[in-house]
């Protein structure tokens, strides 16, 4: 019998907002490397492609980064962006998704991050709890501040 915390370990973090914003508006700002800069990370390069690869440099302070490496694995235009994400030189791999539902001139968009617990349960920095902290930040303050 599985017990409760390994259960919990498994749920995907969830963050769901509502933007003052049409879908179009919202998909240029998730798919967009000029515009993701701005509220996300600073990618190199970004395409909204399946088997595009992006990396990126992030972490808890400057001197401690780590490389996360990502795969696009679904794109739905308008509704759905997938990708993989793993850091590298670590076990472990993660899926990210964006879906977004367009509610009049609205949308609800609706991240989940699921397979955290793949990742090395003796390091802190991969944490659930800072991966709900992240989240929360860039979709709820970040995102939201950027599309106003």
């Amino acid at each position: 019998m599985k017990s409760n915390s390994d259960s919990i370990k498994k749920t995907p973090v969830v963050v769901e907002r509502t933007f003052q914003a049409p879908v179009e508006k919202v998909w240029q700002a998730i798919t967009d490397k000029d515009q993701m800069k701005q509220w996300y990370f600073d990618l190199p390069e970004f395409r909204a492609e399946v088997g595009f690869e992006f990396r990126f440099w992030g972490g808890p302070t400057p001197d401690k980064q780590y490389q996360h490496v990502c795969e696009i694995t679904e794109v739905l235009v308008g509704q759905k962006l997938t990708y993989s994400w793993r850091y590298e030189g670590y076990e472990g791999i993660s899926y990210v998704t964006f879906a977004l539902t367009a509610q009049g001139d609205q949308t609800l968009l609706r991240l989940s991050h699921e397979g955290l617990e793949t990742f090395p349960a003796d390091n802190t920095d991969f944490a659930r709890g800072d991966f709900e902290e992240g989240w929360l930040a860039i979709i709820g303050t970040s995102l939201m501040e950027f599309l106003g």
